[in-house]
C-alpha cells in the first residue's frame, strides 16, 4: 500500500531509469532516420538511377525541328522520290546527317530514317540497349506537297 510522504520505488534507481530514458530517445531518432533515408531513396529513384531519357528526348526533339524549320534540309526531304522510300542512315542526304552527328554530341549514337508520313516507320536493327525515337513530319514547301517523316532513333554510347 503507497502511504503518503514516501516514495514509491519500482526496485530500479532514478539512475538507471534516466539513462533508459535517454537510449529510448535515440533509438526513436535513428528510427526517424532511416525510414527518412529509405523513403528518400524511393522517391528519388529516378534521380538515383541517371535516368536522362528526358534529357535526350529534348535534344532530338530540338535537332528535329531545327531540320524542320531549315529551308535548305527541309526542301532535301521533299525532293526525295516517293519510290525510293524508306531511306536508312547510310543513304540519307549529307546536310541532315551533318546536322544530327554534330548536334546530338559524342555521347549519343544516333541514326535517322525517312519514310512515308502514313507508314510504320521502324528501325530495322534490333539492339538490347535503350533507343529513344522521335519523329518530325516534313510535309512541304513553297511549290511541292510531299509529306515525309523523319525519324531519329538514339541510343547512349557505351
Amino acid at each position: 500500500m503507497l502511504q503518503f510522504g514516501k516514495k514509491y520505488k519500482r526496485g530500479k534507481s532514478n539512475k538507471n531509469m534516466k539513462k533508459r530514458g535517454w537510449v529510448r530517445i535515440v533509438e526513436a531518432f535513428v528510427a526517424i532516420l532511416l525510414i527518412a533515408g529509405v523513403l528518400l531513396i524511393v522517391i528519388n529513384k529516378g534521380a538515383l538511377s541517371g535516368d536522362n531519357s528526358e534529357e535526350i528526348y529534348k535534344k532530338e526533339i530540338a535537332v528535329l525541328r531545327g531540320i524542320q524549320t531549315d529551308d535548305v534540309l527541309r526542301n532535301e526531304i521533299i525532293s526525295i522520290d516517293k519510290s525510293s522510300l524508306p531511306i536508312v542512315w547510310e543513304n540519307v542526304p549529307n546536310g541532315i546527317k551533318e546536322r544530327i552527328t554534330t548536334s546530338m554530341g559524342d555521347s549519343l549514337d544516333c541514326v535517322a530514317k525517312i519514310c512515308l508520313l502514313d507508314e510504320i516507320c521502324v528501325l530495322e536493327e534490333y539492339s538490347q540497349e535503350d533507343i529513344y525515337s522521335r519523329a518530325v513530319a516534313i510535309t512541304a514547301n513553297i511549290t511541292d506537297y510531299s509529306p515525309k517523316q523523319l525519324k531519329l532513333f538514339c541510343s547512349i554510347k557505351k
